[in-house]
């Protein structure tokens, strides 16, 4: 089946990037000017006294508000080094490669974060432009995050089922090159800090494991081999030996090198010790309770994600009824697919057909991305019929890397590192038949484009706004937006045949199902086992997949409950606007409204969609 078509392209597809142009556009401000006619000369003049004093206190209030962005946005650059290179700086300018995390380093930042966010609220909001108040509201909800952070101590979870700093950290450094002196010495500085920052993680996990504040052991099975795969005795097989042992050039001296291979041994020696205090200390005595409200002030933290993830102020509950409404609705669409086909049997047997049936898996690791990057070149060619405004910035197809595929997420986007690089549509290519084929097109659509790459880029492009706009992602926007950007596929002929047509439909349950699950999880008391049940009934994701799914709920509390409700909204406002607007709705006018204003909270979203509608 879809194996075939993969061959058959595979001349087609020796590149995998796929290169979108921007149309021109042009943002529109109302500017508003009043004229008086039929009053007398001291009216006239007092009329002009209250306009002069109201433009002052707008543009003061203004003013206030760009110095206090751009301060904060150098401070960010200054204390976050990750951040300060995707943004242009070079490395050897940074005084560190990798963000210091010791606790006086932190506590710092928490005074100094608090102290903008007094300054912001100091701030007349009614006196800003409308572009200036969304700044305003997304500069504290950026830095309302990073205190979250601190003040839950987040920094004693360090890791996910699927991720970890160490990962961050072996990433980083198996990707470097040399081609300068420069490079040399961000080389080493990078390995000096590297086996301290492993080191530290470790105590701030041990802190957590002493004090009830560590991930449940259900979620870290096989979680020791991401950690394993960076632990290498032999100096010229080690990843971070890479650099050096590929000195072309022959920028590394002899005193140099002895330097690089010590440090490669402390950073190996670092990974050792983490593995051992991982296996040895932290899984034993991990608990069995899966609810982050289990943890030390553990309601007010999974409240305080509800509020970060979605920006609304659903309860859990009204959430987890929610997610019970849809997951009704969609299994009645799933219906009509499995009657359509006339299958002898009911969803949940049409399911473990689709499950187990051959046809319906890759052959290859080449095949299924092969496949990937066939859907992505469909949907750039439909892109005109729902955008007046593109990206410029290109994407690849590339599998997720393999340490960290066997537990990590079906697919994503990752956004580039700096302004000359594309962004990235992984497809994981691990256990090659719990990957089906008919997901792809969905996946395709949610991860490259009209989803993530599209959004993520198009915000990055937007040189009039200020930084926190354009770096700032809200879950409930950017992953409703991947939400929504899947069904658009059935609007533009994507899902050519039922099977493709019931995996868009099993993902949109699978997002459903989310709100139930991972509520229930946290919040109701439900097992892990009667949350890995209840996507096993209602999705088509396979066993392994649905496993790794339910343990990233658990190990990230609420962050899956954000792709269905912003989608939900951004149907609804799709609905007011077709409605009040007739036979004047655009759809591309609409979608390029959507995006916009960047990443946005939800209700700005709606307030900013409210001005489309009635503008027209």
């Amino acid at each position: 089946m879809r194996q075939l078509i993969a061959k058959a392209i595979r001349p087609l597809l020796q590149a995998s990037l796929c290169t979108i142009f921007v149309v021109s556009h042009t943002q529109v401000y109302a500017n508003h000017s009043h004229t008086s006619h039929g009053v007398s000369e001291n009216s006239s003049q007092a009329i002009t006294s209250k306009q002069v004093s109201s433009t002052i206190a707008v543009s003061d209030a203004n003013r206030q508000l760009q110095n206090l962005l751009d301060e904060i946005w150098q401070y960010e650059l200054s204390q976050f080094p990750g951040l300060a290179r995707s943004k242009g700086l070079k490395a050897v300018d940074l005084p560190r490669q990798f963000t210091d995390i010791s606790m006086p380093a932190m506590t710092a930042r928490y005074q100094k974060f608090t102290d903008f966010m007094s300054a912001l609220t100091k701030i007349d909001e009614t006196a800003l432009s409308s572009e200036d108040r969304i700044s305003l509201i997304m500069q504290k909800y950026r830095l309302q995050n990073y205190m979250s952070h601190f003040e839950f101590k987040e920094y004693r979870v360090p890791i996910t089922s699927e991720y970890g700093f160490h990962s961050s950290i072996g990433g980083a450094l198996s990707r470097m090159s040399l081609n300068t002196q420069d490079d040399v010495a961000v080389y080493t500085q990078s390995l000096q800090e590297a086996a301290e920052l492993i080191d530290v993680n470790v105590a701030y996990m041990r802190e957590g494991m002493e004090t009830g504040h560590s991930q449940p052991k259900a979620v870290l099975l096989g979680f020791e081999d991401s950690i394993a795969a960076y632990i290498i005795d032999d100096i010229k097989e080690h990843p971070f030996s890479k650099a050096m042992l590929n000195d072309k050039k022959g920028l590394i001296s002899p005193e140099q090198k002895s330097l690089i291979n010590t440090l490669v041994n402390d950073v190996n020696t670092a990974y050792k010790n983490f593995y051992n205090f991982f296996v040895d200390e932290y899984v034993p005595n991990a608990p069995d309770a899966i609810a982050a409200t289990n943890w030390p002030i553990g309601v007010n933290f999974y409240n305080n994600r509800i509020k970060h993830y979605t920006t609304t102020d659903l309860s859990a509950e009204e959430i987890h009824q929610i997610g019970l409404s849809e997951v009704a609705r969609i299994r009645a669409e799933m219906q009509q697919i499995v009657d359509k086909l006339e299958f002898d049997g009911d969803i949940n047997a049409f399911i473990d057909f689709l499950r187990t049936d051959k046809q319906f898996y890759a052959e290859t690791p080449e095949d299924l991305i092969m496949y990937a990057s066939y859907v992505a070149k469909q949907m750039d060619a439909k892109l005109p019929k729902l955008f007046y405004k593109m990206p410029r910035t290109p994407y690849g197809v590339a599998p997720v890397p393999d340490a960290i595929a066997p537990k990590y997420t079906t697919g994503r986007y990752v956004s580039p590192n700096s302004d000359d690089e594309p962004g990235y549509y992984w497809v994981n290519t691990y256990a090659l038949d719990k990957r089906p084929l008919y997901a792809i097109p969905a996946l395709t659509l949610h991860e490259a484009v009209p989803g993530h790459h599209f959004q993520i880029s198009l915000a990055a492009e937007m040189n009039d706004l200020p930084e926190v706009r354009r770096s700032t992602y809200i879950s409930a926007f950017g992953e409703g937006w991947g939400l929504y950007s899947e069904y658009l596929g059935v609007e533009v002929g994507i899902y050519d045949d039922p099977y493709d047509d019931f995996g868009r439909l099993s993902y949109e349950m699978w997002r459903a199902c989310r709100l139930v699950v991972d509520t229930g999880m946290h919040v109701f008391g439900w097992s892990r086992d009667k949350a890995l049940a209840y996507m096993l009934e209602n999705t088509a994701l396979s066993e392994h997949n649905v496993t790794t799914e339910i343990d990233r709920y658990i190990s990230w509390p609420a962050q899956a409950l954000s792709y269905k409700l912003g989608e939900i909204k951004i149907k609804e406002l799709r609905a007011k606007a077709e409605e009040k607007m007739g036979d004047a709705f655009d759809l591309r006018a609409f979608h390029d409204a959507i995006l916009a204003h960047g990443s946005v909270p939800l209700f700005v979203l709606e307030e900013n969609m409210h001005a489309f509608i009635n503008g027209h």
